[in-house]
């Protein structure tokens, strides 16, 4: 598993590739993409960053194999090194185009979310999914959802987990730019030099002003999450997962 880097004058293409998983965001890839985010914010040569997946899947979500947490302090520690990541996409001063093929579930969804602008091809599909292995909507998605398409829809999505096309995506906010298949990279390494081409400051700013709340919002999933990790409904919810069986949630 890797993260390929591309630069084009101002523009960073991150590109997630962990074909076993379809692109899973597995601890190994968290660390990469903090590492690589943490280094570009610093780096006044980047000015925009676009991030996709390999493949033709954007991400399928976390790595449920590699879900081990059996103590809350464990649970509380891996939701802290993760949302160092949150915190540089949605209130660093980079702009970010996430240019979506194929799947863009659970955590896969999180980070389309916390981009600036999403551009998704004809044939992506979305789906939280968060609820069949026992977890609560993380990486700020609780915080990030709601903003793009509302309390009320955002409800919707994270509790039914219902599977959603692009083009009913952009009609409710949630997918900025539907494209044809094979060209969201494409369109959005154009969008990504626009802004780079833009004065960086006003972006900065505008960014953080728009991730007013997003700590408190962080706080909260990083303690509720915790507890869903060491719940029975997790456990039961992995090894329904991993045993290609529905769960049975509240079964004593």
């Amino acid at each position: 598993m890797r993260i390929h880097e591309a630069r084009d004058g101002g523009v960073l293409t991150l590109t997630l590739d962990y074909p076993e998983r379809r692109n899973a965001l597995a601890l190994g890839l968290r660390e990469q993409l903090h590492d690589i985010l943490d280094a570009a914010s610093g780096d006044e040569a980047v000015r925009a960053i676009v991030l996709t997946g390999a493949g033709g899947t954007f991400c399928s979500g976390g790595d449920i194999s590699g879900m081990n947490v059996t103590e809350l302090e464990a649970g509380l520690e891996r939701m802290r090194r993760t949302h160092r990541i949150i915190r540089l996409m949605v209130a660093g001063r980079l702009p970010i185009v996430a240019a979506v093929e194929g799947w863009c579930v659970g955590a896969g969804l999180s980070l389309a979310c916390a981009c600036d602008t999403i551009v998704a091809a004809e044939d992506a599909r979305f789906m939280a999914g968060f609820g069949k292995v026992g977890l609560m909507a993380d990486l700020g998605l609780p915080f990030t959802l709601p903003a793009r398409v509302g309390v009320g829809r955002a409800r919707q999505i994270l509790l039914y987990g219902t599977q959603i096309n692009a083009r009913h995506a952009e009609e409710m906010g949630l997918v900025d730019r539907v494209v044809p298949k094979g060209s969201a990279l494409e369109v959005a390494a154009e969008m990504g030099r626009f802004l780079a081409a833009q004065a960086s400051l006003p972006i900065a700013l505008t960014k953080r002003i728009l991730a007013e709340g997003l700590e408190r919002a962080l706080e909260d999933e990083r303690q509720f999450q915790a507890a869903c990790f060491v719940s029975t409904d997790h456990t039961e919810g992995k090894a329904a997962f991993l045993a290609k069986r529905e769960p049975q949630f509240g079964q004593r």
